[in-house]
């Protein structure tokens, strides 16, 4: 296999972008990663787009071919292929461009994913994602992805003793990142208090305890490593990227306070990579509910099952911590523009290893990046180093 470089980089801001299309924050997203990259797109040789559900929120199907065709692309005969897999979907078009050049098969591609949600109202928006779990077995009875995310936490709090300042913590902290961030959503820190004073959604979680939908598109460019060398001095490398599936419905799972397909995903990608968890400086997860950011500690080896809030109650995962998490906000603060999620958490990790994070920098020299469907039924791990 080659190795395999991210050369670019780009996003839109996150949030209710209701003065821009779908079409706008995409060209935004491909554009900036082309200038970053110094390419003018010619050189692209083929592109994965995650998008979760356009044909709902937009009532518009064949989103990579519009994206091929805005993007200037089409003229080319540039193949673009549509992937997903719910919120996971950004990630495993990651992994696809990925393998397509570590393959052999490209050496120049794009990796994009964006969704546009606020176009529809809150009542649709739900019942989309809803559609992320089993819906005959969840769904139909009312299960929505909170009470679902809720009935994980609150299990965990009767199997280990995590509560609901735990949780209050994490958003707490990722509020702080965010506000470092000037493409997030909600740029404001907020108090443990303030979490815990919030409107219920789905007891234990309340509204800060809840990731927002969000509009927001991203883009990376990957390339070969003798093509990378020659386009930048400072390339960001993939060094494993692993995906792994688990029960749609939650019932079925033999541990709802653990995310099997994560802890598969991830002990693939240590062993594809050659490291284990201690060798990673600086990490993204899935957090849209700050229940799975403590259950991502412990199924990614960060911390034994059970022990994951220790580490934000230390500080562990902090910015000034031994273990940064979610530095860009995560998707809590940054906000979660579902099919654009796992391709924004790339750059942000990308950024880090980089240097050039601004005032939310970290030391690192190994990233690691977690992109999840649903309540965990898909799971996709990513590692990087410095080149």
């Amino acid at each position: 296999m080659q190795r395999v470089a991210i050369v670019g980089v780009g996003q839109s801001e996150f949030g209710e972008l209701w003065d821009r299309g779908f079409r706008d924050i995409v060209l935004k997203a491909g554009s900036e990663a082309l200038d970053d990259a110094g390419l003018e797109g010619k050189e692209i040789e083929a592109i994965y787009v995650g998008n979760m559900s356009g044909g709902r929120y937009l009532e518009q199907e064949h989103i990579s071919a519009l994206i091929a065709d805005y993007s200037g692309l089409a003229e080319l005969g540039i193949p673009a292929t549509r992937v997903e897999a719910a919120d996971a979907s950004g990630g495993l078009a990651l992994r696809q461009a990925f393998l397509a050049v570590a393959s052999g098969v490209h050496d120049v591609v794009m990796a994009a994913g964006a969704e546009k949600v606020t176009d529809v109202g809150s009542e649709m928006t739900a019942d989309i994602m809803s559609s992320t779990a089993d819906r005959e077995w969840e769904g139909f009875v009312g299960a929505t992805i909170p009470a679902l995310y809720a009935i994980m936490a609150r299990k965990h709090f009767e199997k280990y003793g995590t509560t609901e300042e735990d949780l209050a913590l994490v958003s707490v902290k990722n509020h702080r990142n965010g506000a470092l961030n000037p493409k997030a959503q909600y740029r404001r820190e907020i108090k443990v208090e303030d979490v815990l004073n919030s409107p219920k959604v789905a007891e234990p979680l309340k509204l800060l305890d809840c990731a927002p939908l969000s509009d927001g598109a991203c883009a990376v460019i990957l390339a070969s490593e003798k093509v990378a060398r020659q386009i930048t001095d400072n390339p960001v490398f993939i060094s494993a990227s692993a995906q792994a599936s688990d029960y749609l419905a939650i019932q079925n799972r033999r541990d709802i306070t653990e995310m099997r397909a994560v802890r598969v995903a991830s002990e693939k990608a240590y062993r594809m990579a050659r490291v284990e968890p201690r060798d990673i400086d600086v990490v993204e997860v899935h957090d849209s509910f700050t229940i799975a950011e403590i259950m991502a500690y412990e199924d990614l080896g960060f911390a034994e099952k059970g022990k994951g809030a220790e580490l934000i109650r230390e500080g562990v995962t902090s910015l000034e911590g031994s273990l940064p998490v979610n530095t860009g906000g995560g998707l809590k603060a940054c906000g979660h523009a579902v099919g654009a999620t796992g391709i924004r958490q790339a750059i942000e990790i990308t950024l880090q290893l980089r240097g050039e994070a601004g005032k939310r920098q970290v030391e690192c020299e190994r990233g690691l990046s977690l992109n999840i469907g649903g309540t965990g039924a898909t799971a996709v791990v990513t590692i990087y180093e410095r080149g």
